[in-house]
């Protein structure tokens, strides 16, 4: 606001000035002297730059900009609402079918039945309490997972991160429970449930709160993804007395509200509930609502510039509030990260939904089925007064016929007297021709009823008919055949719960002080708002594939199944602790020999725990010349010779080591050579052949450490062995000379008989030679006898 003052040589000419706001301070008004003698008078902030980034903008804008905001704003939200009249009408139509209250019927008969089939509430009620089960475990919801390559830092960092939200979560914010209870409720009914997390201006503490989908308006070009809404508007009821809480510290601008008695005047889906539930409000005024704008504005005094100080018309994004009764601006808030260059719309909101559908808001059981309970309700209705009329029969009687306590019901064995005037009884007296219950219709009712419990997934899963002997793939079969519908549901709501995990992340980052103590039953923890500096991700506990108890003991039982059949190509150790934690068994390590490679150990802990079988890991960050030579002293034990699995699994422990250690000596030689960012200056392909280098140097260490630990040993049982090995030599040496002479005796034996034999032969040929002679010469004198 500008005042002129004109000034004429000495005299001056006085004129009134208004009041400034109440808010506004002498720091606030400034004198500006012209050129030409006048000068300007400015009450408020002017310039962008002087007025703190959180401050309430409605206190130093020009009150008279006010009223274009507020009948723009309020303008775009009737558009809002009417563009969503329909929905709002389906919405509290459907509440009618949930049963929860009895139809007193004079249709088609007085005291005609008027309850609903639960078939709807049946499955409303058992979504919400699986998907209550598996997303809200009582140990807690939040698990982390770090991102980027893994230290002991990190891994510190993300247990001390789960371990604080999950305190949070189940005990400080005490209504959260309570709130995401009733947020699948309505979720499981309309479709569409909201979370609004947003740092609470009074305790400076984080929350998120449940909004239901009609108090909170999206736009008809909008999306159900809440970024992509160019505006969203959260109608909050609030107490007059929190409000003016909130007045009293500068959070609203003070204007004088009007309390509402009635708030559910011209609201059809709150009028709906109330009339669902039996309440109504009554009463003094206590309550106020106010309309939160999510919107990109072009805000006067605060436009967007350029470089050149010159504007570009762009709008930026605001939180703009205005009180209902008034219509006055009583808030406007950057909604941006301070000193943020892009300006980008911050999120409050988390939009869960059941299915996805055409529109903004999801489609719930009660657009899915919604029809069929209809139609499943009007045929029980018709079967249950058919049955009535048949067990109470009803009908006409003559006129002149006299009928004792006629307007008393007969009793089971009761006989009653009529007077016909001596005319027949069956002729004064004709029932109604009421048929018993049909059973076409019983059939199309439990058709319907089936129909709806498959589209719902609410129909009795026999997975593997009791056979825990079943093939692996008829498992598998069984246990997705109707489970996809609520396998997807359940994705849904667990991945718009990893964005409300993440919004609270954030949050705490922004909020908490530089280290937060608290406690916790048996022990005392900390949290530093540097854990919170997006290195871990906060993610729910939660499996998005795995949505029942029945389900996941199936999958692990399949899974342990597959580890027996092949023990050597798997963790059977993994495989039975989650059977364990299938089943919710608490304190697993009790029964299962403890396995937990994923947090640092030193070494003489891993030296241990290599002999119970237990895998073991390396982390960057570590001593690894130490544990190299203490695993490499171990692997010389005679315990740990005899133990060839054990063995393995120690050497490969020390070639990760190694490994590691090479890569941690690469990145401080480049970050020497070339800074904060080598990978402009050395390809990865040069990186790894550098690590490939530095690991044959380590590995060469390795070697020589080795050799000289197997020089220096001097173990008896080593010794004992070379002596064992000395006299084997001595007896197999004595052997093979007993063999040489036992060989040589041999050879002379064997020449002395072919000495022996040659004789023989010798003797026998002489022998033979002389019968030879003596017979010619018998025979020559035989032939000189002849001739004689």
């Amino acid at each position: 606001m500008a005042i002129e003052k004109n000034r004429l040589e000495d005299e001056i000419i006085d004129i009134e000035m208004p009041e400034p706001s109440n808010k506004a301070t002498e720091a606030d008004i400034e004198i500006i002297l012209e050129d030409d003698g006048g000068a300007t008078i400015e009450i408020g902030a002017k310039e962008d730059e002087e007025v703190p980034f959180d401050a309430n903008l409605a206190e130093v804008v020009d009150p008279s900009d006010l009223g274009p905001i507020s009948s723009e704003l309020m303008a775009l939200l009737d558009a809002d609402k009417a563009s969503r009249g329909d929905w709002e009408k389906q919405y509290s139509k459907g509440l009618e079918l949930l049963g929860f209250s009895y139809e007193e019927r004079t249709k088609p008969f007085k005291g005609a039945c008027g309850t609903a089939h639960p078939m709807l509430t049946e499955a409303i009620v058992q979504f919400q309490a699986q998907a209550f089960k598996e997303l809200m475990p009582a140990e807690g919801p939040v698990k982390t997972q770090v991102l980027g390559k893994e230290t002991r830092e990190k891994l510190a960092k993300a247990e001390r991160v789960k371990e604080f939200m999950n305190y949070e979560l189940t005990t400080d914010m005490a209504d959260y429970t309570p709130e995401f209870d009733q947020l699948l409720f309505y979720a499981g009914y309309g479709g569409s449930a909201f979370k609004k997390v947003y740092q609470d201006p009074q305790s400076s503490k984080m929350v998120s709160k449940l909004v239901l989908p009609d108090d909170l308006f999206i736009p008809y070009n909008g999306s159900s993804i809440m970024s992509k809404s160019p505006r969203i508007t959260h109608r909050v009821p609030m107490d007059a007395n929190e409000y003016r809480k909130l007045v009293n510290i500068g959070f609203y601008r003070d204007v004088n509200v009007q309390p509402s008695v009635n708030s559910s005047s011209g609201d059809v889906i709150q009028e709906s509930i109330d009339k669902l539930v039996g309440t109504s409000a009554s009463g003094e005024p206590e309550e106020i609502f106010l309309y939160e704008f999510h919107v990109d504005y072009d805000l006067v005094g605060f436009e967007d510039k350029d470089e050149d100080d010159e504007e570009t018309g762009i709008a930026l994004p605001y939180v703009i509030t205005i009180e209902e009764s008034t219509n006055q601006v009583v808030g406007i808030r950057r909604n941006w990260k301070d000193k943020e260059g892009r300006k980008c719309r911050r999120e409050y909101f988390v939009h869960y939904v059941l299915v996805e559908g055409p529109g903004a808001y999801g489609l719930g059981f009660v657009h899915l089925i919604g029809g069929l309970t209809r139609t499943a309700t009007s045929s029980m209705r018709q079967l249950i007064d058919a049955g009535t009329l048949a067990n109470l029969p009803a009908g006409f009687k003559a006129k002149g016929a006299r009928i004792a306590n006629d307007d008393v019901p007969l009793q089971p064995g009761e006989w009653r007297d009529i007077d016909v005037g001596g005319a027949e009884l069956s002729s004064s007296l004709l029932p109604m021709p009421y048929k018993e219950p049909s059973q076409t219709l019983f059939t199309l009712l439990g058709f319907c009823v089936e129909a709806g419990k498959r589209l719902a997934s609410i129909a009795d899963m026999q997975v593997g008919d009791g056979n825990q002997n079943a093939a692996v793939g008829t498992t598998m079969a069984l246990l997705e055949k109707g489970a996809n519908i609520m396998s997807a549901i359940h994705k849904r709501m667990h991945y718009a719960q990893k964005l409300e995990f993440r919004l609270l992340a954030v949050g705490f980052g922004e909020s908490l002080p530089d280290e937060y103590p608290y406690d916790v039953p048996g022990a005392s923890r900390k949290i530093k708002r540097t854990d919170f500096d997006g290195s871990v991700d906060v993610i729910p506990v939660a499996d998005p594939n795995i949505f029942s108890t029945a389900q996941r003991i199936t999958m692990a039982q399949t899974q342990l199944q597959l580890a027996q059949s092949a023990p050597q190509m798997h963790n059977l150790y993994e495989a039975y602790h989650r059977i364990y934690e299938a089943l919710g068994t608490k304190n697993i390590d009790a029964i299962l020999k403890p396995q937990n490679p994923d947090l640092p150990k030193d070494p003489a802990t891993e030296n241990g725990d290599v002999m119970d079988g237990v895998k073991l890991k390396a982390f960057p960050g570590q001593q690894h010349d130490a544990h190299i030579v203490s695993h490499l002293i171990q692997g010389i034990s005679p315990i740990l010779q005899a133990n060839p699995l054990a063995a393995v699994e120690l050497q490969k422990h020390v070639l990760e080591h190694c490994k590691i250690k090479a890569e941690e000596e690469v990145e401080a030689e480049l970050f020497k050579s070339y800074g904060t960012d080598p990978s402009s200056m050395v390809s990865d392909l040069q990186k790894e052949g550098m690590i490939a280098l530095n690991i044959v140097r380590n590995l060469q260490q390795v070697r020589e450490f080795q050799n000289q630990l197997m020089g220096d040993q001097t173990d008896p049982l080593v010794e004992l062995k070379k002596q064992e090995l000395e006299q084997a030599t001595q007896r197999n040496n004595q052997k093979a000379q007993e063999a040489s002479a036992r060989l040589q005796m041999e050879q002379l034996d064997k020449q002395k008989q072919d000495q022996i034999d040659l004789a023989k032969i010798q003797s026998n040929e002489k022998i033979a030679n002389q019968r030879v002679m003596a017979t010619l010469q018998k025979g020559a004198q035989n032939a000189s006898k002849v001739a004689r």
